[in-house]
């Protein structure tokens, strides 16, 4: 299961978490991936994609 954006290809972040006694672990971002079905040039597509692109699809489909 990919942990990416169908739309605008976000994927998780690498970095360190750093405690209070500074000791650094690597730790992973993952992204907030939905379920949504858009439709793109006529199609209806299930795509997994991020909540910022949710929140752009929608701003621009209540424009329309």
């Amino acid at each position: 299961m990919s942990k990416v954006c169908e739309l605008c290809g976000k994927g998780p972040l690498i970095g360190n978490q750093v405690s209070h006694s500074n000791r650094k672990t690597k730790k992973r971002w993952l992204p907030n991936l939905q379920k949504a079905a858009l439709t793109l040039k006529g199609i209806t597509k299930t795509l997994k994609i991020c909540t910022r692109c949710l929140r752009t699809y929608k701003n621009i489909q209540s424009a329309n």
